[in-house]
């Protein structure tokens, strides 16, 4: 096995929404905001070459929405998706399988694209996709509070594709990656669990999206289910310092990769570092 990583799209996040009921004064301690309380944001994904697979976790924004919804997600810096899996020496179309943790605008997003004709396509043409049936429920019949970040566009050619599979419970669907599914940041949320030489490597999308959100309290404003966030972060947290896991954050700028340890203040980041260190 082989792992990769992937930034399709840099970002700047409100910090009151990063870090919900936190106030600023205690954040802005470990996290920079700039003048208008934006924080630093990454879109890092994860390319798995497993025997004849080639499997990507999630897919960043794509390019798909107006200038006027892009104004609002204050992108910089150059890193794209396809364009980064192509240095990494692969073509979009070698890709087998592509695991959307869920269908929030900035994971699926750059699954679908418009193309020279104004129609939509699918970008990984030779993919199957994988996605939680409780997230696609959720997001077929999106909720008020989440209906910003839901378009059919995004993932309704993927139906339509007979590529689509939809998961109803837990397990290893994919040689050396099992999928857990937890609810409190949104319905169904798949995070991989990849087994590499003996360690288990966790994709954590928006279930603990940065090193700044390890503390029990620092759950995200927009979660749906806040108080069972805490819940399983702090039943994961626990799991991972036991059976040693390395985190690897999607949406963490400055961090790529972490363990942990136990502290007088809880569990921590114990050591940080990029993947190809650990490989």
């Amino acid at each position: 096995m082989n792992l990769f990583t992937v930034r399709a799209r840099d970002w700047k996040v409100d910090g009151g929404a990063s870090f919900g009921v936190v106030p600023k004064t205690i954040w802005r301690k470990y996290c920079d905001a700039d003048e208008d309380n934006l924080i630093k944001c990454s879109n890092r994904l994860l390319l798995i070459k497993n025997n004849d697979k080639l499997v990507l976790i999630d897919t960043g924004f794509g390019n798909k929405r107006d200038e006027k919804y892009y104004s609002y997600k204050y992108f910089f810096g150059d890193n794209e998706l396809k364009k980064n899996i192509k240095k990494l020496g692969f073509s979009l179309d070698e890709i087998t399988d592509v695991i959307i943790t869920h269908l929030h605008d900035d994971h699926i997003g750059g699954a679908v694209e418009y193309n020279k004709n104004k129609e939509l396509e699918i970008v990984f043409k030779n993919a199957d996709f994988w996605i939680s049936k409780q997230q696609w429920d959720w997001a077929v019949n999106p909720n008020k509070r989440e209906v910003a970040a839901y378009f059919p566009e995004n993932f309704m050619p993927l139906k339509k594709s007979g590529r689509l599979h939809l998961i109803n419970e837990e397990n290893e669907y994919i040689e050396n990656i099992y999928f857990k599914i937890y609810n409190g940041h949104t319905q169904g949320q798949i995070i991989p669990v990849i087994t590499y030489k003996n360690k288990k490597i966790i994709f954590m999308a928006d279930f603990i999206p940065s090193v700044f959100h390890i503390p029990i309290p620092y759950v995200a404003a927009v979660d749906i289910q806040p108080l069972l966030s805490l819940k399983e972060k702090e039943e994961f947290l626990n799991q991972a310092v036991e059976n040693g896991y390395i985190l690897f954050f999607e949406h963490d700028y400055y961090h790529e990769c972490c363990s942990l340890k136990h502290s007088k203040k809880g569990i921590v980041m114990d050591k940080h570092f990029l993947l190809k260190n650990l490989i």
